[in-house]
């Protein structure tokens, strides 16, 4: 984790938001290290699991930094992961969560077709092969209590609150703060902090 410093942090503000950093990415790190050396005609297929993994441990790391608005959701059942699009992702996700909770909570992954209600989802993650019905999909679920991840460009003008980007060969985030407040939802500022961008509240 040599380069784990938030690529937006300025000299008086590193100090704190580098340990923020190393305990988001620290997860996404450990599940991409499995992944083995393959030959030449393998290396996009691994590159896409690699990416989906840190994706994947990244929305389940989101939900340990989101307060869910008081009386939302009763602590005897589930947190709940909405998937729309990829199999992969919920396999992935799945996987990854199996046997975990958030505080008292435990967590629960569920795939959500195009007519499937949202209103008992805590996060709605929609893959990138949804790109086309993206803003109607989001639209499902703007004013409730849920937080939106995408991993498509200029999600977060359709209404999304957190999508997934790149920097070079690193996965990174931006953070649509005026959608988290018409959610009901606050982030936490040690997400903010190591968010690439943060599109502000009006």
């Amino acid at each position: 984790m040599r380069n784990c410093v938030p690529a937006r942090s300025t000299a008086s503000r590193a100090k704190r938001a580098r340990w923020a950093h190393c305990a988001l990415l620290a997860i996404a790190a450990v599940a991409a290290s499995d992944v083995p050396v393959a030959p030449a005609v393998a290396q996009t297929a691994i590159a896409e699991a690699s990416e989906r993994s840190v994706k994947a441990a990244f929305v389940f790391k989101f939900t340990q930094y989101v307060d869910w608005p008081a009386g939302a959701a009763p602590v005897s059942e589930p947190l709940t992961i909405g998937v729309v699009g990829s199999a992969a992702y919920v396999d992935e996700l799945t996987s990854m969560t199996q046997g975990r909770s958030v505080g008292e909570r435990a967590v629960q992954v569920r795939r959500v077709a195009d007519d499937d209600p949202v209103d008992d989802l805590e996060v709605l993650f929609i893959a990138g092969d949804q790109r086309g019905r993206l803003r109607d999909t989001l639209s499902r679920a703007r004013g409730r209590p849920i937080l939106t991840v995408t991993e498509s460009e200029g999600a977060l003008s359709d209404g999304s609150i957190i999508n997934f980007t790149r920097m070079g060969d690193r996965v990174r985030f931006e953070v649509s703060l005026a959608e988290a407040g018409a959610s009901g939802l606050r982030l936490n500022s040690r997400l903010l902090a190591v968010a690439q961008s943060i599109r502000q509240a009006p």
